[in-house]
């Protein structure tokens, strides 16, 4: 079965994925929640002036301590966007994209098992989903985690995600050549 090799890869993929999401992340937890709690102070400052109609230990607060306050609050609630900016750049880029074509690699290889094609067409479409999620995804996770500049170099190429959208062409190619309903033996 040629795309057993996908399927193993893909589970491998994903376990990997799944278990460097939270190591990547984990760095910037610390920075985050004090930003939380920064903002958390301005803002519920903020909330309590609104509520006692701008006036602090019974004293109306003056134009220009409002928008003091105020500019607190936006700052702060920046600085918690900054410090969040680095999980979010995970999430969206090596994560995701790391478990989307983990799936995505178990799904063709179980799918070339039901394509009456040539081997050799077969074993193409397999390794460029290997190789395509290995030079996207793999090296997003490369770039992001270890900063290396070589990784990222390499990715803004465009080969490997090239490669995974040439590996969907061939595989809607195979499935409209020799898709069967059954297991075809390679």
């Amino acid at each position: 079965m040629i795309g057993k090799k996908n399927v193993v890869f893909g589970f491998l993929f994903l376990m990997i994925t799944a278990a460097l999401g939270p190591l990547m992340i984990i760095k910037y937890i610390p920075e985050v929640a004090v930003a939380q709690s920064q903002k958390q102070d301005v803002v519920g400052r903020l909330q309590s002036l609104k509520a006692d109609d701008f006036e602090e230990e019974l004293e109306p607060l003056t134009p220009q301590q409002i928008a003091k306050a105020n500019t607190d609050g936006v700052l702060a609630l920046n600085q918690l966007i900054n410090a969040q900016q680095p999980i979010d750049v995970i999430r969206s880029g090596p994560h995701a994209h790391g478990n989307m074509e983990a799936l995505l690699n178990i799904v063709v290889g179980i799918a070339l098992s039901f394509m009456a094609i040539s081997r050799v067409f077969k074993q193409l479409i397999s390794w460029i989903f290997i190789v395509g999620t290995l030079m996207h995804s793999g090296l997003l996770y490369l770039g992001v985690m270890l900063e290396m500049e070589l990784a990222f170099t390499v990715l803004n190429t465009g080969i490997g995600p090239g490669l995974v959208l040439l590996g969907l062409l061939l595989a809607a190619i195979a499935a409209a050549i020799g898709l069967k309903a059954q297991v075809v033996r390679d």
